[in-house]
């Protein structure tokens, strides 16, 4: 274990300065630094990669777990064992060996453990469901300096909130969860001219009525920047995608994309069939680290009229670049697991998720007009998708579940070591 002041975050427009860090190789330096930060009256914050923020840390003590990076896989249990610092690409690499996937998020680089802490929404979620769903067991050092390891039967209550609920009840070291039977899929972006934004959006979400819960997918709508780092069709233009990731085989996968090539000529099309170890280009997330503020609300309905007036509020001409993504949810999503877990607003059919830079004041004006087009289908926030380090709590559960959360902080937290409230985890994207 070594301890600094500062560490670099792929998250580069929010300064973070706790007052000690933590550079954590195990279990063993997790626990030291929860007990020592308790002895001191320190708070207590965890991150990994760092595409979210761990949440305020002023004064506190920051633990960086990205050098507990393990991963194992057993291919009969169809399992993997993850450490708290390793990525997704990673995991889906270990995995791939034995024809197994995980359900991993579009980003390759983003920590496995904390997103899946956040729910989880992954690239083949409509099938299989969240990440937390297929959680089967965690070791969690809590405020007391204790590494519990949790299951449904040792701590169950633990097990509920740790699933969805983030990283507020304690410093999760490695978690297992089991992995699907996906090595190949049929999936790719199929990007149009932003001119044709209402057309797209209208085709696209009529589309999201007819596809089998094998097909997970998402529209996307942004000005991308005339930089080297773009795709070249897409360089310094705005554009409206739709992202596609479906199970199925390539024929039936290219009659289900029909209607959408059918829209009108495509700027750029890569709709292919595909090893699962390439699923990250479907969505293709900038690998560099970068300033970002964010928004996820989680709408039972979205209609196209309304869609259409929140990509003219954040098109070319908004105050600030914005990037919007439209996730189809339902299938599987709906459905909790046996014992349930924290994951909330299950019923929500769309997820609405805003990204821009980091003058604050002007995003979250930006995004509370986005929300008042959509208020009539709003069900709350989305905790994965929520950036900005912890700075906006309501709506990231449901009563129930808050009150369900707050009771387990009072008995494994009574101190808010770790933040009490409910904000962002480390990983979001």
């Amino acid at each position: 274990m070594t301890a600094t002041p500062t560490a670099g975050s792929f998250q580069t427009g929010f300064a973070i300065r706790p007052d000690l860090l933590v550079e954590a190789r195990g279990a063993a330096d997790v626990r030291a630094a929860v007990r020592d930060a308790a002895a001191h009256g320190r708070s207590v914050a965890v991150r990994a990669t760092g595409h979210g923020l761990p949440g305020p840390v002023e004064g506190g003590v920051l633990v960086d777990t990205r050098r507990m990076d393990t991963v194992e896989i057993d291919p009969v249990r169809r399992t993997a064992r993850i450490g708290a610092g390793a990525t997704w690409g990673r995991v889906v690499e270990a995995a791939a060996r034995h024809g197994l996937a995980p359900l991993n998020g579009s980003a390759p680089g983003v920590g496995a453990v904390s997103y899946t802490l956040g729910g989880g929404l992954g690239i083949l979620g409509r099938e299989f469901g969240y990440a937390a769903d297929h959680v089967r067991a965690l070791d969690v050092v809590t405020a007391d300096g204790v590494l519990r390891h949790v299951t449904p039967d040792a701590e169950p209550d633990l097990f509920w909130g740790l699933r969805g609920g983030g990283h507020r009840l304690g410093a999760v070291t490695e978690l297992e969860t089991g992995l699907v039977a996906v090595d190949r899929l049929y999936g790719g972006s199929l990007a149009f001219d932003g001119a044709a934004a209402p057309q797209v959006l209208r085709h696209y979400l009529e589309w999201t009525r007819t596809v089998p819960d094998t097909c997970t997918s998402s529209l996307a709508a942004l000005s991308y920047p005339d930089v080297p780092q773009m795709p070249q069709a897409l360089r310094g233009r705005y554009a409206v995608s739709v992202r596609v990731a479906y199970t199925g085989s390539a024929v039936a996968g290219e009659a289900l994309v029909a209607p959408l090539r059918a829209i009108g000529p495509a700027l750029s099309d890569s709709l292919r069939e595909m090893p699962y170890t390439e699923s990250h280009t479907i969505h293709s997330d900038p690998p560099f680290p970068h300033a970002y503020y964010g928004e996820g609300l989680m709408l039972r309905e979205l209609d196209a009229g309304s869609a259409a007036r929140v990509l003219e509020l954040t098109g070319p001409t908004a105050p600030m670049m914005t990037v919007v993504q439209i996730n189809h949810l339902g299938g599987a999503l709906a459905s909790p697991p046996p014992a349930g877990n924290a994951v909330p607003h299950r019923e929500a059919g769309f997820l609405l998720r805003l990204l821009a830079g980091t003058d604050v004041a002007a995003a979250r004006h930006l995004f509370a007009r986005a929300a008042g087009e959509t208020a009539p289908h709003g069900l709350g926030r989305a905790l994965n998708f929520s950036f900005g380090g912890g700075d906006r709590t309501g709506g990231l559960h449901g009563p129930g579940t808050r009150e369900r959360l707050a009771g387990l902080v009072s008995r494994y937290d009574p101190a808010s070591l770790f933040g009490g409230a409910y904000g962002v985890g480390d990983d979001a994207v």
